[in-house]
């Protein structure tokens, strides 16, 4: 059944559970994802970034996406991850998305404030969803899937220039209007090239100030005990993409592998492979955020 993140993460927040929200641009990741969730019982978030309208466009994909969503037996959000633009929020919302996320995270405080603050006076009129994102989440070379330049936390002086700062988190929800936030602590888009530095009493320092539904970007790579203990101190919603989609990649390569070199490949046998090498990641990821 579709539904609002709000209305996902409320209840997360509220019973303190993660839930997995798993980028999907194509019908394999789709179709994994729905799955994996409704084998477990689990409520879920399709996202699209927009980052991959490269890989494949909102006006393609956000279809699929929402019928699945609706035909669903468990609870499912269909959000925009990592917008950039007003147009693309806006453009996810006429579409029937209930959620998105406006990325202003790399322009100055106040110019964030201001966008997020008049993309959720747009959205809320729609019923939709919004989150934010204060602070910087690191973003590594191998296969974040992200863009931007790769860097980590050896390449900051003060961590504390970088990570969310509790006080000014306080002000920004109270100013916007958000309806859950995406903090800074440690984590890293893409593949862990180096053991992350996570700092997990941060969350609980936010939680503190505000009691709303905080976001793990940069999810993949995070071990089982860390996660547990991140979803405790706050955390209600999970990115979680490059793992998956690598599980997908592993998955073909493993079945190439068994065939004779000179046994034809074909697409469709490629096509079932990832699905099933996604869907069992998925599943695991979702039971692990379940606790």
């Amino acid at each position: 059944m579709l539904v609002t993140l709000k209305e996902i993460l409320d209840t997360a927040n509220k019973e303190k559970y993660g839930v997995g929200a798993f980028n999907t641009p194509n019908l394999e990741a789709v179709k994994a994802v729905i799955e994996a969730a409704e084998e477990v019982n689990s409520p879920v978030i399709l996202q699209h970034a927009e980052v991959h309208e490269s890989l494949i466009s909102i006006e393609e994909i956000g279809p699929v996406m929402l019928d699945y969503a609706r035909r669903a037996s468990v609870p499912v959000a269909v959000h925009l991850d990592h917008g950039a633009t007003f147009e693309m929020c806006v453009k996810a919302i006429r579409q029937g998305f209930t959620s998105v996320m406006y990325d202003a995270s790399s322009k100055s405080y106040e110019e964030n404030l201001a966008e997020t603050k008049e993309i959720v006076r747009i959205a809320h009129a729609a019923g939709v969803s919004v989150e934010a994102e204060i602070g910087h989440i690191f973003t590594s070379e191998v296969g974040s899937g992200e863009g931007g330049q790769a860097d980590s936390s050896e390449d900051y002086e003060d961590l504390e220039d970088v990570y969310t700062d509790p006080k000014v988190a306080k002000e920004f929800v109270k100013a916007t209007g958000i309806d859950c936030l995406a903090i800074a602590f440690g984590t890293v888009h893409g593949m862990y090239v180096k053991k992350p530095k996570l700092d997990l009493a941060r969350i609980t320092a936010i939680k503190e100030q505000i009691d709303v539904p905080f976001v793990m970007h940069g999810g993949s790579g995070v071990s089982e005990e860390n996660y547990k203990i991140a979803i405790k101190n706050g955390i209600c919603k999970i990115n979680y993409f490059t793992y998956m989609s690598k599980a997908g990649g592993e998955a073909i390569k493993e079945y190439i592998a068994n065939k004779s070199i000179d046994t034809p490949l074909f697409f469709d046998q490629l096509s079932v492979a990832a699905y099933a090498g996604m869907k069992a990641d998925v599943k695991q990821a979702i039971q692990i955020f379940r606790g």
